[in-house]
């Protein structure tokens, strides 16, 4: 609620934000700046005092009030003529004005990057946690220097179109304001029940965007990889697969319910599943993982997986201060394990506290920038070929998120447990797949690395 909260600041206030919900933009006040939510003022009079900087982040934006002519500014990335900005003034009160800090990612960083003041004992704690950094993880990578965070999630349209339908002029390089982005699941679950919860978009309209979430997660965000590799003494077969993340930050990033994990399944030659690692219960759990069986545990990070209740999970796992697993944002001090798949150039050694990997990953020389490789070492019976498929998952809000909600007795939790049980089953989508023939590797693959990828799910096919 961004212009409730910059209007209650600017008045000297806090954000009563738990009072407008449910709002009605046709009360007014407050309660309209609520209901409007991310406006476009919201970006677009952000000034460049300080941006990229620490206190810019957590919503610590800079709006400049007013230009030379008395009216408040807009920024926006094109040179604008008179004509227009006497347009621009008499219909909406603003001075347009051409700055490139709009398509810098640093202004994605004053809210997207968040450090929140954990609480303990009642009392705020010494140190600010990094809830959300996409933007600090980006700075780590090779795409600082080649992508913005603009030119993933607002595309730029082909050729030269105009900006508006009212005198508008063809420009190129124009950004569609789609804002890509990696929660399909509420953008379905605000068009299910969009008139319990009073949203105005179209459920049509968030659907469409729904499957564009979900498109773009499937085309851009990993590969897959698979080859085979020698068993050893461990079991008949053994194979590998390799997690290339595509994205300019971990993935998943940003708020910590997501997660992203290898469902791998082995079919003997009749077709028959001699082993499965990472399945999904129709309520939206993961087969075999800890957390989501108890609330007080988490699955770690995994350089080798020997048995079916073993699967490769790539999150964040919050503790408290007594170091046991949260999902309270106000209670969280610390990562229990962070192995979010590292972006291309990122370097985990030396990494700052607020973008480090936690827990076991720190001790696996093939998780680095770029991705992840992950052995799986089995017993398998028959003598095979086995057929190994590979998908991995990805869900926006885990299992443990929504379940931990369960004990607060009141309508907002309760409710929300309700929507998320009514679509539990489509709460997880496909970001990447990959298939592979594997023979018993002691007799048939004594070298490492056969290369016997049938297909992967993003970008051109391996061979």
């Amino acid at each position: 609620m961004p212009l409730a909260s910059v209007a209650a600041h600017a008045n000297g206030a806090q954000n009563p934000v738990f009072v407008h919900l449910g709002g009605n933009s046709e009360e007014g006040g407050d309660a309209a700046l609520a209901v409007d939510g991310v406006s476009c003022g919201v970006c677009h009079k952000i000034g460049e005092d300080g941006l990229g900087t620490p206190a810019s982040f957590s919503g610590n934006f800079a709006y400049e009030a007013y230009g030379a002519g008395g009216l408040p500014r807009v920024f926006g990335p094109f040179a604008v003529d008179s004509g227009r900005v006497r347009v621009m003034r008499s219909s909406s009160g603003h001075e347009p004005v051409e700055s490139s800090h709009i398509q810098s990612s640093a202004l994605c960083a004053t809210c997207h990057t968040l450090f929140t003041e954990p609480l303990v004992d009642g009392e705020h704690a010494a140190e600010p946690f990094p809830e959300q950094v996409p933007y600090l993880e980006w700075l780590r990578s090779d795409y600082r220097d080649e992508q913005s965070c603009q030119s993933c999630h607002m595309p730029v349209v082909p050729g030269e179109v105009p900006v508006t339908a009212v005198l508008g002029k063809n420009r190129p390089d124009v950004s569609r304001h789609v804002f890509l982005g990696g929660n399909f699941f509420m953008q379905r679950l605000l068009g299910r029940y969009a008139d319990s919860l009073g949203v105005k978009a179209p459920p049509a309209e968030l659907a469409a965007a729904a499957d564009r979430t979900e498109e773009h997660l499937a085309n851009a965000a990993a590969r897959l990889s698979v080859v085979a590799a020698p068993a050893g003494d461990g079991g008949s077969v053994a194979f590998d697969v390799t997690v290339d993340n595509l994205t300019g930050h971990k993935l998943p990033t940003a708020y910590p319910s997501r997660r992203a994990w290898l469902h791998v399944v082995a079919r003997d030659n009749r077709g028959a599943v001699v082993f499965e690692s990472g399945g999904v219960d129709p309520n939206g759990s993961i087969l075999g993982n800890d957390a989501d069986r108890d609330g007080g545990a988490f699955e770690p990070h995994y350089p080798v997986i020997t048995a079916p209740d073993q699967v490769q999970i790539y999150e964040s796992i919050l503790g408290d201060d007594s170091r046991r697993p949260t999902t309270g944002l106000l209670n969280a001090v610390v990562y229990l394990k962070d192995n979010r798949l590292l972006p291309r150039g990122f370097d985990p050694s030396g990494a700052p506290a607020s973008v480090a990997v936690h827990g076991a990953a720190t001790q696996d020389d093939d998780f680095r920038g770029g991705g992840d490789r992950t052995r799986y070492r089995l017993d398998l019976p028959g003598a095979g070929p086995w057929d190994v498929s590979v998908t991995l998952r990805y869900q926006p809000i885990g299992f443990r998120w929504a379940r931990n909600l369960e004990p607060y007795d009141a309508a907002e939790p309760q409710r929300f447990v309700r929507y998320y049980d009514s679509m539990a089953e489509e709460s997880s989508t496909a970001l990447a797949t990959a298939r592979a023939t594997i023979a018993a590797s002691r007799r048939h693959f004594p070298e490492y690395g056969i290369p016997v990828v049938i297909h992967s799910g993003a970008g051109a096919p391996f061979r």
